[in-house]
């Protein structure tokens, strides 16, 4: 299998690429973000291109280690005729970046172009607020070979759009397919909105073209439409050529140049890719490459971890926030940025585990507690009476106490069955609230249990 990928998203910009509209499209009533550029009125001309999209473009393309093309930019009119596009066709710019990398997938192209209308065929309505916003498209070359291999690059390519603070995200991301089977030609699939999407997409279009060429049909070169809702592709066309687009320079856009000085200026603002920052990661805090993954999933978490390194050993502050934190996180179903929880935060609280003022499993009921909370993790710990560690003694007798009431659990032990164990421990840590530490417990138990 080989596939590429066309990713269209929105470029973050307050107005549109050829106009002073609005883009805030999904917040108003339906066409009303609209002006005679938009909707291609008679003697209506685009504004001067809006130079925060091709600003925002060109961080996006050199994050993607993209080269820069430094000559004559300029608008193409891409024909073709469908209800959200009142014109006829699209304007596109050529590409600014070219032959760029992420993880091992080469970047071919990266255009400016402009968001089409929103057609609903089942109505027969559109709705242009949504036209003339500015869209980047990331063009790659064909280097995957499975549907898990794409779905990887577009997680990837998202979170570099994320760090970028450039563009909308997965919320706005439209992504063309484009697959092949050894054997068979090039289909296109089109409609696809998420990265769920692609996935499910490529792997029936996978088993498609494999049954074709197994019954000895051909595989047409041709686009096809998924249909979310059953996780099929249907046949829309055959696949156009770039001739059939009837391309041409736009008349009405001036040229453009890409100077040396945009291009520094634009990297001192631009910040740390994530595939570049998991390498720093892992060469200057010495963690392994899954933490260093983990905790550049978001731009927010990679600060705090960052900001936590400088009074906590990295190793030891990047193994409880890949799990612990993640957990907390991933419990609630909130991103770090949304938790409230701040370095400061997390730099207590693993002063109190690494003093013996908290056990690990007193931690773990703090840590639930963190989120959105005012309380810091000390007054967090003195609320909930799971400030300090009992000794051996009080252990023993919680132990003690522990095999007397449990007798099955006993039994269960000396026939062989581990988790008895824990069992036990259980009961012990609940009637030391939690105060014991959780080692040194299953020590002391079979101490006891072994005599």
């Amino acid at each position: 299998m080989m596939c590429g990928l066309e990713i269209h998203v929105q470029l973050k910009t307050d107005s549109k690429l050829f106009c002073n509209c609005p883009t805030n499209y999904q917040e108003v009533s339906p066409n009303t973000n609209i002006c005679p550029v938009c909707l291609n009125q008679p003697g209506a001309k685009p504004y001067p291109t809006n130079e925060k999209a091709i600003e925002n473009a060109l961080k996006i393309a050199l994050m993607l280690n993209c080269k820069i093309d430094q000559n004559v930019t300029y608008f193409m009119r891409k024909h073709y005729n469908y209800p959200d596009l009142p014109s006829g066709y699209q304007k596109t710019s050529v590409p600014i970046g070219y032959e760029g990398d992420l993880n091992g997938v080469r970047i071919r192209e990266i255009h400016v172009e402009e968001d089409p209308g929103q057609f609903k065929p089942d109505r027969g309505i559109v709705d242009f607020n949504r036209s003339g916003i500015s869209l980047v498209e990331i063009v790659t070359e064909p280097d995957m070979n499975s549907p898990e291999e794409a779905r990887t690059f577009l997680r990837e390519l998202i979170r570099v759009l994320d760090y970028s603070e450039s563009a909308r995200g997965e919320g706005t991301m439209r992504a063309d397919v484009n697959v092949s089977l050894e054997g068979g030609k090039r289909v296109e699939i089109k409609n696809i909105n998420s990265i769920k999407g692609a996935y499910k997409a490529l792997k029936f279009e996978m088993i498609r073209q494999k049954n074709q060429l197994k019954r000895g049909k051909e595989v047409k070169q041709e686009t096809r439409a998924f249909l979310e809702s059953q996780m099929i592709t249907v046949s829309m066309r055959l696949k156009e050529d770039a001739d059939d687009y009837r391309f041409i320079p736009d008349p009405d856009l001036p040229p453009m140049k890409i100077e040396s000085e945009k291009i520094e200026e634009v990297k001192k603002i631009m910040p740390e890719a994530p595939h570049n920052k998991v390498k720093r990661f892992i060469e200057e805090y010495n963690i392994d490459e899954e933490s260093a993954k983990t905790l550049t999933s978001e731009l927010e978490l990679a600060n705090a971890f960052e900001e936590v390194s400088k009074k906590i050993n990295p190793e030891y502050a990047a193994s409880w926030m890949r799990d612990e934190l993640k957990r907390v996180l991933h419990y609630n179903k909130i991103s770090y940025s949304e938790s409230g929880i701040s370095p400061l935060n997390i730099i207590e609280f693993l002063n109190m585990l690494k003093n013996n003022e908290i056990t690990a499993k007193a931690g773990q009921k703090i840590a639930d507690k963190m989120v959105n909370n005012v309380k810091s993790p000390k007054e967090i710990a003195i609320e909930l009476n799971l400030v300090g560690v009992i000794n051996d003694d009080k252990i023993e007798e919680a132990a003690k106490k522990a095999i007397e009431n449990n007798p099955q659990a006993v039994a269960d032990y000396y026939d062989g069955k581990k988790a008895s164990l824990n069992f036990l421990m259980g009961q012990v840590m609940k009637e030391t609230r939690g105060k014991a530490d959780p080692g040194e417990t299953v020590n002391i138990l079979k101490s006891i249990l072994d005599k």
